[in-house]
Order: C-alpha cells, then structure tokens, then sequence
C-alpha cells in the first residue's frame, strides 16, 4: 500500500511540475507579445522604399538629413512638412507641434510616428541633432550605408571654418 502511495504522490508532483512549466510559458509567451507590441522600429528612406507599403497602425522611426527648402509651415500655423533624405530616397513627414530648438534643414534627424496610407510619414516626436558634430548614430549608419557618409562629414567641416 505504501508503494503505490508513494507512485500517486510522485504523479502528483509531475502534473503540478508540468503545470508550473505550463504557466511560465504563457507568462512569458504573454510578456513577449507585449514587448513586440511595444517596440518602434528604425528605417531609412531608403529602407522604407523597399519595405513599402507599410502597415499605417505599425509604430516605426525614421531617420536621415532635413532636405535643403523642404520645411513648409502650413495654413493651420501648427503643422509643418519637410522631406528627410538619405540621398538616395526621401519621405514626406507631416508634424504637428513644437519643433526642437536645434530642428535644422540640411541637419540630421530622427522622426517617430507611422505611414499614412498616402504614403506621407506622420510624425508625433521629432528629435534633432544636439550639436554641429553631432548625428543621430541610425542616422549616421544609414548615411555610412548610402555611400553619402563622406559629403556630410565634408559639408559639417566646411561649416566649422565659417
């Protein structure tokens, strides 16, 4: 009578083991959906373009250099449009908001929000380079990566002289 006791309580402590292994997986399984839920990721334009069209409930982050004569204030006085560049493909951002002190054209930026289905990036956070040395280091990567790395470092060490 003993021994099969002994084999019920061992039956026993398997199914709680295999419960507990059961509950952890879905507290992690849960913990992961969440975290994929939450996670905003980065793209140039030229990444972007060939990842288009984009999903436009799908958070992400773009980066690259405000093109030279794209910033337009538009009637409503709030919101402004530029275009972001990697030299290679650019991407139309609408914002609404204050823009950083340091937001320049021909600067570095960095823009997260999500595609609109015009294909126009809406942007809800616009963050600018600090600095004249200083780029974003997605957006420096992305640059390294078109090849354009080079005109930046030349055109921000002219800039330096002046």
């Amino acid at each position: 009578m003993s021994l099969s006791r002994a084999k019920s309580r061992k039956r026993q402590r398997m199914y709680l083991a295999g419960l507990a292994l059961l509950a952890a997986a879905g507290a992690a399984a849960l913990g992961l959906t969440a975290f994929r839920d939450s996670v905003v990721f980065f793209f140039s334009p030229t990444e972007l373009a060939e990842q288009s069209p984009m999903d436009p409930d799908r958070r992400l982050r773009i980066g690259g250099l405000v093109e030279e004569g794209s910033l337009q204030k538009l009637e409503d006085g709030k919101t402004v449009t530029f275009t972001v560049t990697d030299m290679q493909h650019d991407v139309q951002v609408a914002y609404t908001g204050i823009l950083p002190d340091l937001f320049r054209e021909g600067q570095g930026v960095v823009a997260e929000g999500h595609m609109n289905p015009q294909g126009q990036f809406v942007a809800q956070e616009v963050l600018a380079k600090h600095d004249e040395n200083y780029m974003p280091r997605e957006v420096a990567d992305a640059l390294k990566k078109s090849g354009h790395w080079e005109e930046i470092e030349e055109q921000n060490a002219k800039n330096m002289r002046n």
